[in-house]
């Protein structure tokens, strides 16, 4: 059964407990995307602990609901981020979705928009990320098994010990820059499989410069995810 605590005032606000044997002292998360607010926190933790703890972090929790982005569904007139450029989502008579100037052309009919459009910011990804890949790998001298593609939302990619690599498809709309910097992320990782300084060291080999995309996927990342697709 899913325990929730509300923070009083105005609005309330609901958290969700997450309870957990691994967990070693209380932390808070709020999604950036839809507000949610979850404490984690160990087992044996009482709820009048849990509830001072909250009570203790209410204007941290409060300025961080203010931050968080609205969700909106695509529809036609939009202003759509695709790599560097904004396009606008136009009817038009085609089958598929494809770039035409400034436009981003798409059938007609508004029911198969968000379909089409996913299908083409995936297949783009795909696109984008093999070849980056398949730069970054013959920069590091290590070939990778397979890409696949899903709709993350705590990551942006992996890698596993076989070389295999996911990543996020929601990729196709964020800078050129951004996207080239996590497929180098995680091409790193099949020399290095952690996060230690030999492991950004071969990041900034193969990818130098590459701080600005990284801080651009902190500040900015959330807003790919404001999208309903």
């Amino acid at each position: 059964m899913t325990e929730i605590l509300v923070l009083p005032g105005h609005p309330p606000v609901q958290v969700t407990l997450k309870r957990s044997k691994s967990s070693r002292r209380l932390s808070l998360r709020v999604a950036q995307l839809n507000g949610q607010v979850t404490l984690s926190l160990p087992k044996s933790t009482r709820l009048r602990v849990a509830e001072a703890f909250l009570n203790d972090k209410a204007d941290w929790i409060r300025k961080h609901l203010g931050n968080a982005v609205a969700t909106r569904t695509p529809v036609f007139g939009d202003m759509f981020p695709v790599a560097d450029e904004l396009l606008c989502l136009t009817p038009a008579k085609v089958r598929s979705a494809r770039i035409n100037g400034n436009d981003l052309l798409l059938p007609e009919n508004p029911e198969v928009l968000v379909a089409r459009l996913r299908a083409f910011l995936k297949a783009r990804a795909r696109d984008r990320l093999i070849a980056a890949c398949d730069f970054y790998a013959n920069r590091l001298g290590l070939p990778f098994s397979k890409i696949t593609l899903r709709d993350t939302r705590s990551r942006w990619g992996s890698c596993t010990t076989e070389g295999n690599l996911m990543f996020s498809w929601r990729l196709a709309m964020a800078p050129r820059d951004v996207l080239d910097y996590v497929a180098a992320h995680e091409i790193a990782h099949l020399r290095e499989m952690n996060h230690s300084a030999k492991y950004w060291a071969v990041v900034d080999r193969i990818h130098p410069g590459y701080e600005a995309p990284r801080l651009w996927l902190r500040a900015n990342g959330s807003t790919l995810h404001q999208w309903q697709l």
